[in-house]
């Protein structure tokens, strides 16, 4: 009886022991871990040590760009409304099953060192000198990139552009000279002054035409400048660079829309004098041409109880149906596994690039008219195509209004993501706890 009650007190004592130094364990990595809080934002904390570090980052990149910092008490709370609105976004986005992949990450730190002009081994050298390590670096840029693409996803859904405030832009002196054609041309200026004859003025005429000729001959326009121009760029060969098309003199403008690359103008008369303008190059404007792909398919999907290799069997066998003069559209009504085009006889329309998956409109480059593709995969499955027509089309004017529309969605963005920025704030629970420190 007395050796079990001694074995029980040296077990007690031990477990006491043990307890004791979990306690006191526990407390030293509470000590340790514990930071303390200073932001609720919804069922997420802001800590006091991302407020620090988020600080020490600012200030350097004040002290960097040589402004004047605001006062300590600003600052912190511009620096913490900062971090409560990304923890917001961050949270949605996380939500909505936005990630950035490692690749899209590498890429944006490529793009990062070759604008900075370093290697990626130099940049990483300057991440380390900065006391911070790559994986930070790397963490606050997939965040930087998650916020991009939240933003753009719910602010751009609420923007809306009317046909009426796409044309009334149009048409506006505005929106004329930005939607111009950029043109990079050279001139020629012979000079008539005010009180010339008309014999003296023909004369200048005679001349201009016969530089005309000279050029038309394969006499360099810029020599013939330098020689003989009257206006202030002929020392640079004439050369008045890129210029938006809407900027010329109206004169100027008629002469320049009909010239091709590389041609020469007819003399034109303004108040100055006779005018000779040489294109060179064009951006933008004029007759965009888009080749069309009119196509039909028969789609197929593998299943549980129909495996890859019979898929591509069945596709086949219907590719030597067509071959041998059936119908493709009633096979594709009968057999197509695509409820959009199926029973239509598998036609999809006249195509634009980048209207479909980038196999499909490969393959549909690659055959001629009426061919019947072998059977080919996408994400959707297997496909059998053909062709029908083909055609090329004038898009100048969608890509205008395109561009139009985009520029106008730009200009309404920012006003509109800080709405939104406010709309989630107001609709979240935050509390702040206390007066955050530096």
């Amino acid at each position: 009886m007395v050796m079990n009650l001694r074995k029980t007190s040296k077990f007690l004592s031990a477990a006491t022991l043990a307890c004791a130094l979990l306690v006191s364990l526990s407390a030293t990595a509470q000590i340790q871990m514990l930071d303390k809080v200073i932001a609720i934002v919804d069922d997420d904390v802001v800590l006091q040590s991302e407020l620090d570090q988020r600080l020490v980052s600012v200030l350097a990149q004040i002290q960097q760009s040589g402004t004047q910092a605001p006062p300590e008490e600003v600052l912190v709370q511009q620096v913490l409304d900062r971090l409560i609105s990304e923890r917001l976004q961050l949270n949605i986005a996380y939500s909505a099953g936005v990630r950035i992949p490692d690749e899209e990450l590498n890429s944006a730190m490529a793009r990062i060192a070759a604008g900075n002009q370093l290697t990626m081994e130099q940049y990483i050298e300057n991440i380390h000198s900065q006391g911070q390590t790559v994986a930070t670096v790397r963490e606050e840029i997939r965040n930087e990139l998650t916020l991009m693409r939240v933003q753009q996803g719910r602010v751009m859904r609420r923007i809306r552009i009317s046909q009426q405030e796409l044309d009334n832009f149009l048409n506006s002196e505005e929106g004329r000279f930005l939607t111009s054609p950029d043109v990079n041309i050279g001139q020629i200026l012979l000079s008539v002054p005010s009180n010339v004859s008309t014999a003296e003025a023909d004369q200048i005429l005679a001349k201009a035409k016969d530089l005309q000729a000279q050029i038309a001959a394969g006499v360099d326009f810029r020599q013939l400048a330098i020689a003989n121009s009257a206006d202030q760029s002929a020392l640079q060969g004439g050369d008045l660079g890129w210029r938006k098309m809407a900027q010329l003199p109206s004169v100027f403008i008629d002469a320049v829309e009909v010239l091709a690359v590389e041609e020469v103008s007819q003399p034109i008369r303004s108040g100055a004098g006779y005018h000779l303008l040489k294109l060179y190059e064009r951006r933008g404007g004029g007759e965009q041409l888009i080749e069309q792909h009119f196509a039909r398919h028969i789609l197929i999907k593998p299943n549980q109880i129909r495996d890859q290799e019979t898929t591509v069997n069945q596709l086949n066998k219907l590719r030597e149906r067509v071959l041998a003069g059936e119908d493709f559209a009633e096979l594709a009504k009968e057999f197509s596994e695509d409820p959009g085009s199926g029973l239509k006889g598998g036609e999809l329309g006249w195509s634009t690039p980048g209207m479909f998956v980038p196999e499909f409109e490969q393959t549909m480059n690659s055959i001629a008219v009426d061919e019947i593709s072998a059977p080919f995969s996408s994400q959707f499955g297997w496909h059998i195509l053909q062709v029908t027509e083909r055609r090329k089309q004038d898009f100048s004017g969608d890509i205008l209004r395109n561009r139009a529309e985009n520029m106008l969605r730009q200009r309404k963005y920012e006003e509109e993501l800080q709405v939104w920025l406010q709309e989630i704030r107001d609709e979240a629970f935050i509390e702040i706890k206390g007066s955050p420190a530096s």
